[in-house]
């Protein structure tokens, strides 16, 4: 009976009169969406020209020129976005990043601690990353190894100087640094052997995972437990083999816990403190050791991944100009991003290197930017310190450091952060002293015990909501509940409410596949702003601006997180859905002026056999006068007619649709992609459907199947 009706529905819709007959006299239940237009009753209030942007990323092809000059750029801005953020690749990969090519090492022979030049001089149009040699991760982005279980004698992880007293004030037990050892498996062990270099670890203990999933994915199912015979009080460096118990015990994780330094300099000498505090290790060995003092390694040592895989607190941003690896692409210059016409010559969000950088090269880096005279929104400190594994209190510690050498530079300057890694449940770490567990708690936590919160104007967070290679279209009906809950998550966690809170980065995953490219990205990505923005959000970047080509990331499925398909030569031959999708929310649900935007909730009874909402709503009071209800169809088969209302209750007023309302349509029928591996394809490739609705209250609006449709005009009472 449904398929039936709607078949008449959508072949014979220029009969309205025939049509809603027809629909009362099969008993067809009217479907509806109401606005609350409750003055008192608003969501939200914001700009889009402030709110509405995407990132540029580092660009892996090194061709940022290429990217930002015509005709290419004038597509990239044609999909509507304003604000632009700058994103911080690097901490992703363990490097530090220049900035700026020129500047000045600490050690004058070119190695050490680098600072960028503040003083503006040549146009700097690129700008790259240097591995860090005293790396303790095997795993991440890039192709990095950790130097712990690398098999060099001459190589070592160190942690990172800042997070010492001699930097936080505070004592070192109270940022506490660690390795964790991944055996691979369980293995039955009783010794490890630690091969220290300076400075070393004088208090430490040896501990061991007792919960059945990885500790640090699942901070909080299990204990750290430490081996019988596994602390240490008086530790004098050297190599140390260590029984650990008197018997064997079945462990996957080890964790070594570091709460004192001999504060003792590394290899890089004397001349600088930052070389003689905190702790490093050449070489971990974890095994058997016998009766007769024979011990048995278990580890893989090689200098690539495919060593036993070892995880650390912090890495000492140190390095040299030797370092430097141009393969991984580059940061588009600050000169050349500013000034090439991405920004549209509004105030970007600006990422500053944080968790491998120092206070002086961020300070420099603020500096040569306002002596540039470039507009600066704010500036996000850090990248994705959970991915990371870095403890709360000591992204916390840094962070008060970094935001007291910027302030001095600029003391009005808008700072914040975390950037959380995409996640729909609250960050977690490991139990605190009093059993705390959430990151973010604990980090405002942090703030609030220095008397710092102030130094936080926004907080911001990744948002990635669906698992890799393992989605599909169902899904799309979780998005507003995801976005909504992560968002009551952050105030329970003791946000203050009236904080600004930035989506910094969104796409459907964080790795691609067709759904990326098909029009289920696009349903998805304005379903996502609408539900983002009723539930307080400031503001949203999409990521990722720059083109890429289709490459193959999920079990044979091709995608992109950009917005345009290109051939090599990165010449657009298409559009991928969200392209679409940008611009009916970009330029058609919203105005695109710098003005508040009334942001009103909806409420809707679309809904399928299994409970799932087929139709969400959002509504805007425009700065125009009129209103604008942005509507996702989320319905793969059939195409759904609805009336709309507004309602005042505090009024008791009911209000309608009325005189020429604008139609703006996307969907099914404006768009299909053809999966053809590198050369898919979509055919029809938009554009969105354009026609006006005679608006009334007895009105039926029809959005056609797995579609986005703005529908704008002005209300009256009827």
């Amino acid at each position: 009976m449904r398929t039936r009706t709607w078949l008449i529905l959508t072949a014979g819709l220029g009969c309205f009169s025939t049509v809603l007959f027809f629909l009362v006299s099969c008993g067809v239940k009217t479907q509806n969406l109401v606005v609350d237009a409750t003055s008192s009753h608003v969501a939200n209030t914001f700009s889009p020209v402030r709110a509405f942007g995407a990132g540029i990323d580092r660009i892996r092809s090194g061709n940022s020129e290429k990217l930002l000059s015509e005709p290419l750029l004038k597509q990239i801005l044609s999909a509507g976005w304003q604000s632009v953020s700058y994103r911080q690749n690097t901490e992703l990969h363990v490097e530090a990043w220049h900035w700026n090519p020129k500047g000045s090492w600490s050690d004058p022979a070119g190695q050490g601690y680098f600072t960028g030049n503040a003083a503006p001089g040549e146009m700097i149009r690129h700008s790259y990353a240097y591995p860090l040699p005293h790396r303790g991760f095997s795993r991440g982005d890039g192709n990095g190894y950790s130097r712990l279980t690398d098999g060099n004698s001459g190589t070592y992880w160190k942690s990172n100087p800042y997070l010492t007293r001699a930097f936080t004030g505070e004592e070192d037990s109270l940022h506490p640094q660690w390795i964790v050892i991944d055996m691979g498996s369980m293995k039955e062990i009783n010794a490890i052997r630690i091969a220290w270099t300076s400075p070393y670890a004088q208090k430490y203990r040896i501990q061991f995972w007792t919960g059945k999933r990885d500790p640090l994915e699942s901070e909080v199912n299990g204990v750290w437990q430490t081996f019988p015979q596994g602390s240490v009080a008086d530790g004098r460096g050297g190599t140390v083999t260590m029984r650990l118990a008197s018997w064997m015990i079945p462990v996957r994780y080890l964790r070594i816990w570091m709460t004192a330094s001999s504060n003792t300099c590394d290899t890089h000498g004397t001349a600088d403190a930052r070389n003689c505090v905190g702790y490093a290790i050449s070489e971990l060995y974890v095994g058997t050791l016998s009766t007769d003092g024979t011990f048995t390694d278990f580890l893989q040592h090689l200098p690539n991944r495919q060593q036993s895989v070892t995880y650390c607190s912090s890495v000492d941003p140190w390095h040299s100009a030797s370092d430097l690896d141009e393969s991984k692409g580059d940061h588009v210059g600050l000169d050349f991003f500013y000034t090439c016409g991405v920004t549209r010559g509004l105030p970007a969000m600006l990422g500053v290197a944080m968790l491998y950088s120092t206070p002086d090269d961020a300070a420099a880096e603020i500096a040569y930017l306002e002596k540039r005279q470039y507009p600066i929104s704010c500036v996000e400190l850090g990248e994705e310190p959970d991915g990371q594994f870095m403890l709360p209190e000591d992204y916390g510690a840094l962070y008060l450091q970094f935001a007291a050498a910027i302030h001095k530079v600029d003391p009005q300057l808008k700072l914040g952060g975390p950037a959380f890694e995409g996640v729909n449940e609250d960050v977690q770490a490991w139990p605190d002293a009093e059993g705390r567990v959430s990151w973010l708690g604990r980090f405002l936590d942090y703030l609030k015990d220095h008397g710092r919160l102030n130094d936080l104007a926004f907080f911001s967070f990744e948002h990635y909501p669906y698992e890799p290679c393992a989605f599909s279209w169902k899904d799309l009906y979780q998005e507003p509940q995801l976005i909504g809950h992560i968002m009551e998550v952050w105030k329970e966690d003791g946000l203050p409410p009236d904080l600004p809170k930035f989506v910094t980065e969104v796409n459907l995953s964080w790795q691609t596949s067709e759904n990326f490219v098909d029009i289920m990205s696009g349903l998805w990505y304005a379903d996502y702003m609408g539900a983002f923005f009723t539930a307080g959000g400031s503001g949203s970047f999409f990521f990722n601006y720059m083109p890429s080509l289709l490459r193959c990331d999920c079990n044979d499925s091709w995608g992109s997180f950009g917005l345009f398909r290109v051939d090599r030569d990165f010449e657009v031959k298409g559009h991928y859905a969200m392209y679409f999708a940008s611009q009916l929310l970009a330029r058609e649900w919203v105005q695109p002026v710098d003005e508040p935007h009334r942001l009103f909730r909806v409420a809707s009874d679309v809904l399928d056999s299994s409970g799932n909402l087929l139709v969400t709503a959002y509504a805007l009071e425009r700065p125009d006068g009129q209103w604008s209800l942005l509507t996702v169809n989320k319905d793969h088969e059939i195409a759904h007619m609805v009336k709309i209302a507004f309602r005042d209750s505090e009024t008791g007023k009911q209000r309608f649709f009325a005189g020429q309302v604008e139609r703006v349509s996307f969907g099914a029928s404006e768009y299909q992609w053809h999966a053809n591996g590198a050369n898919g394809y979509a055919d029809p490739d938009g554009p969105p459907a354009k026609s006006k609705v005679d608006g009334k209250a007895k009105t039926l609006y029809r959005l056609p199947k797995a579609s986005i449709t703005v529908l704008r005009g002005r209300i009256s009472d009827e």
